[in-house]
């Protein structure tokens, strides 16, 4: 079992940063497709952001085009966790957002994954 568990949310204005993490206990997960998506409040969850692990030390990073060019996903493989580098922060990226990660497979954009954490705020003022 993996346990995931997300930091950094907060309340930030416009045009603002963050940088959320996702720290994974009980297994290492540098072999792992790593994920993160968010939920507003009535909206359906949305794919942010995947790490996905192809094989060795190659991963490759699939951002939505809403956040294309201002979030910036990474790992790091001694601390087990997974980063989430948000810039220009607009009041629409408001919601909880959420790491996932799964084993043996990609799904991507759309796919099961296999591990959630609780979530972390994100919250944009205008």
């Amino acid at each position: 079992q993996v346990q995931l568990v997300e930091s950094g949310g907060g309340l930030v204005q416009a045009g603002g940063s963050l940088r959320l993490s996702c720290a994974a206990s009980g297994r290492t997960v540098s072999n792992y497709a790593m994920a993160w998506f968010r939920q507003a409040p009535g909206k359906e969850r949305e794919f942010v952001a995947a790490h996905n692990w192809m094989g060795g030390s190659v991963y490759y990073a699939d951002y939505a085009d809403s956040v294309k060019g201002r979030f910036t996903i990474s790992r790091d493989n001694a601390k087990n966790t997974m980063n989430l580098q948000m810039g220009s922060l607009k009041p629409e990226d408001t919601a909880v957002y959420y790491c996932t990660a799964a084993v043996g497979r990609v799904p991507g954009r759309v796919g099961e994954y296999d591990y959630w954490g609780q979530g972390t705020q994100v919250t944009v003022s205008s």
